[in-house]
């Protein structure tokens, strides 16, 4: 009996078979993307966390520690790759003669580190050494030493030892530390008494001519040289980052354990995968915050497309019990359906998470990421079809039916203003956070716990709920007669009267489709702002990383400033502007200062107001333009020097003429928090044009380019230009977001836009069409009987076209507000995602224009069914009830 109950309910009620199977499709294929997406965003920041550590290990040795001994314990405590030594040692300075006769200027730098780096060191740790001029063996000078001596390849520099006389050596090359920070890492010190900047002055050298230069002064002074040895660990690393952070962690602690606790581990990787797994819990949070509702929203429109039918339930339960049926009997029909509707949701579902996932979320769907979809879908189904049966069953009982039949007043809900209730407390939580100190995510630094404050769920979830309840009564407002036939005349004409009369009965079920249609339009609306808002700011940060489309970042050797003019001409540059990067020393701290042209810097670049203190960036251009010496310093320098609006500020700089340092007045003007190629903590912004007349160095090293064509093409064509120029790299943005994705964006939120963006779509379609489709048919005897009456067509679409406009128009319209507040409660609370903040909500409006086509086509096609229907089978459906 169970299959041909099934074939009857496929050939006679199809839209309710494939309705719900839709739905059940939806739910699971959504989840289970999502899933994906979370898991191969997981494994994605775990990897790229540990490829872009230059050494994983760095562990410091005692004084009286046996290099031998300590490699063994490191390769017993874990799998390894590389073990290296490596010669660390202080000295007082360095000293270095340039010029001949009359010209000939010593130059003598403060104290300085000596590395002694052994066979092979650059080609285990690539990412350590940049080679600028010369050879990458011998005697290397690092870029700022190389300027502080104004030495080069061939010269000779002084090593100034503590208690040893002073020695020389021959310069192979000029070489950049691209990772001096952790490079010089003060290992073991405890957290705020480190150094707050590497090492001004550095030599390397090779590890035997190291040896030999600093015996003297191990002998006399043994705590200016220490050893360390350099590690990269071969270890498979969990797909968790935080897992994978416990688990490095757990052994560094073992080397230490091995060795008595005389080495001290520097754990750069453990310290990358700290800042990864606050990232991963990001992911989380997106889930949440972005997936978990259109979850729910597939979940409502399966229950919603079983629920249309209850009517058709109850005469089929009724029926069935007319003919002999027992409840037991019904319940199993209602059970079969739900499996059959099961089977095929999860099977279409399952199928297309499969088919997609590779391209959407970068990864082959596995077992874990289908199991739960799988369940949820099974859950989902059996309760949206099932419930309806038992409650057609309990309420097509005799008794039931003589039960009187009261107009039933406001919910309960609506009396106590629950939905008001629920807006307020999305309010309050929204500006309590928004107020500052608030983080979604606590993962504090060396702690392997981390977690995410549930309570900032409170306000997105209390919006959507207050929303819809909102929209529930705001519908059985506008369902009374006298507003709603205003409301219909557009689509109704003369007949809006009557029209709203028959809506007006109808108005519990039509309130219940416009919230659902509500509920999707607010969903699709806020995950594309959302998305779109995010995209903007990856490029935002992008720039702000490279500072415009393509940069040509030289050194004060081989400047990229000369080559401007020869950029500008290469194809597809529609304008390029020079960037002067110097250093200067702010007391006794070396920083990195700017110079550009206030008039022109945006022309390739983007300043966003973010990046300055109680200032939009077109006032602070228009500081710099208004005042040759003023400068912008960076918070933590004016912290450290207590610096006030209008303080004067003395900067040594480099003078090009004397090849002397030599000090140079400037007026602090404002607070920069970032700024295009900036590093994240101290640096100094001014006038270039001030900037070259002091120094006597007019040119730029640094070239930045704005591309009207083929970005590719434009860095090739720069790069084949500036081959000549030791040292000089292009870059172009997609490069460096490619780099830089150490967070969300090694999560390809591409592919979660993509995931959310269509099911939002598909969403707002079934939304629209589906539960419009199934509401009519629930009413196509009305339709039939006024068919069967000689209703013209236009008349009957009067009645279709007005049901339609409630539905769909005032949810639509509902859904519009929802949507735009829940964007920005979502771009506000998510803000540990955007680098920078963003300024404003972007609107999609390519994207939004889709979905309205999409929801129109929907409707018509729902409202075309509908009238069609109405004039088939006429004497079956008028039997019927």
């Amino acid at each position: 009996m169970n299959g041909t109950w099934l074939m009857g309910l496929l050939r006679r009620r199809p839209l309710r078979i494939w309705g719900s199977a839709a739905g059940v499709a939806l739910t699971v294929a959504f989840l289970a993307l999502l899933l994906a997406f979370v898991s191969a965003g997981r494994a994605n920041m775990t990897v790229r966390a540990a490829q872009s550590v230059p050494v994983d290990w760095q562990v410091l040795l005692g004084q009286t520690a046996s290099v031998s001994e300590a490699e063994k314990a490191v390769r017993a405590a874990t799998a390894v790759k590389t073990v290296l030594p490596v010669g660390y040692a202080d000295v007082q300075g360095f000293s270095a003669t340039t010029g001949t006769g009359t010209s000939a200027t010593t130059q003598t730098t403060g104290a300085g580190k000596l590395l002694g780096l052994p066979p092979g060191y650059a080609a285990a740790f690539p990412a350590e050494l940049r080679s600028l001029i010369g050879s990458t063996e011998g005697v290397l000078l690092s870029q700022q030493t190389a300027a502080n001596l104004h030495a080069g390849v061939g010269d000779s520099v002084n090593l100034l030892r503590y208690s040893a006389p002073s020695i020389a050596v021959k310069v192979a090359g000029v070489v950049d530390l691209p990772n001096a920070d952790s490079l010089f890492q003060a290992v073991g010190a405890p957290k705020g008494l480190a150094p707050q900047a590497p090492p001004d002055n550095v030599i390397l050298m090779p590890r035997a001519l190291w040896d030999s230069v600093l015996a003297p002064q191990l002998l006399a002074r043994p705590d200016t040289v220490r050893q360390q040895l350099h590690v990269r660990l071969a270890t498979a690393l969990p797909n968790d980052p935080g897992q994978a952070f416990a688990l490095v962690g757990k052994l560094a602690n073992n080397v230490e354990a091995r060795l008595a606790g005389s080495p001290v581990v520097g754990n750069t990787l453990g310290a990358k995968l700290d800042g990864a797994r606050e990232s991963a819990l990001y992911a989380e949070a997106l889930f949440l915050f972005l997936g978990l509702p259109g979850a729910l929203l597939a979940a409502a429109l399966t229950f919603s497309v079983a629920g249309a039918s209850a009517g058709q339930r109850l005469q089929e339960a009724a029926l069935l019990r007319v003919r002999g049926a027992s409840d037991t009997r019904i319940v199993r029909l209602g059970a079969a359906e739900a499996l059959s509707v099961a089977a095929v949701g999860l099977s279409i579902g399952m199928g297309a998470a499969a088919l997609l996932a590779p391209s959407l979320a970068g990864t082959s769907l596995d077992i874990a990421s289908a199991l739960w979809p799988a369940l949820t879908g099974l859950a989902l189904a059996l309760g949206a079809v099932l419930l309806p049966t038992l409650a057609a069953v309990r309420s097509s009982s005799v008794v039931a039916q003589r039960q009187a039949v009261r107009r039933t007043g406001a919910p309960l809900w609506q009396r106590f203003y629950l939905d008001f209730v629920l807006l307020a407390i999305a309010g309050a939580v929204f500006w309590r956070n928004a107020a500052g100190g608030y983080q979604l995510v606590l993962a504090p630094e060396g702690v392997a716990k981390a977690s995410i404050q549930v309570e900032a769920f409170l306000a997105p979830l209390a919006l959507w709920l207050g929303g819809t309840l909102l929209v529930l009564r705001l519908m059985r407002v506008l369902l009374q007669r006298g507003v709603l036939s205003r409301l219909l005349r557009p689509v109704s004409g003369r007949l809006s009267q009557i029209v709203a009369a028959a809506l007006e009965r109808q108005g519990p079920l039509l309130g219940r489709g416009a919230a659902l249609v509500a509920l999707a339009a607010a969903f699709a609306l806020s995950t594309s702002i959302f998305n779109a808002t995010y995209n903007d700011q990856a490029r935002v940060d992008a720039v702000l990383t490279n500072g415009a489309d393509v940069t040509v970042t030289g050194n004060a050797a081989a400047p990229a400033g000369p080559q401007l003019t020869s950029l500008k001409a290469i194809p597809g540059v529609a304008d390029a502007q020079p960037l002067t990067h110097r250093f200067a020393y702010v007391g006794a701290d070396l920083q990195d200062i700017y110079g550009i042209d206030p008039a022109h810097f945006t022309d390739v670049s983007h300043l966003s107001n973010s990046y300055f203190k109680d200032v939009t960036a077109t006032q602070a251009l228009a500081k710099l333009a208004a005042r040759p010496n003023a400068l912008f310093v960076s918070q933590e320098t004016v912290n450290d020097y207590n610096l006030s609006l209008g303080d004067a500020v003395r900067l040594r700089l480099l003078n090009a003429k004397t090849n002397q340092y030599q000090v140079i007045p400037f007026t602090f003007v404002g607070v920069v928090r970032e700024f295009p190629t900036a590093p994240k903590d101290s640096f100094l912004v001014t006038n270039a044009t001030y900037l070259a007349q002091m120094t006597g160095n007019p040119v730029a090293e640094v070239a930045l380019l704005k591309v009207s064509g083929n970005p590719q093409a434009v860095m090739t064509a720069a790069q084949t230009l500036t081959a000549n120029l030791p040292g000089v790299q292009v870059t172009d943005l997609n490069t460096v977001r490619g780099r830089i994705a150490s967070g969300l964006t090694a999560v390809n939120l591409a592919g979660l836009s993509r995931i959310e963006l269509g099911f939002a779509a598909l969403l707002l379609a079934g939304a629209t069409g589906l539960v419009l489709a199934l509401g009519l048919t629930e009413r196509r005897r009305t339709f039939t009987v006024l068919n069967a009456l000689g209703a013209k067509p236009h008349q009957l679409s009067a009645f279709l076209n007005g049901e339609a406009w409630a539905v769909v128009g005032f949810g639509g319209v509902f859904g519009v507000v929802i949507g735009l507040l829940v964007a920005q409660t979502l771009i506000k609370l998510l803000q540990g995602v955007f680098d920078p903040p963003p300024e404003a909500m972007l609107l999609p409006w390519l994207y939004l224009g889709g979905l309205l086509i999409s929801a129109v086509v929907s409707t018509a096609i729902a409202v075309g069914f509908a009238r069609r229907a109405s004039g088939q089978r006429v004497t079956e459906v008028l039997r019927a009830s």
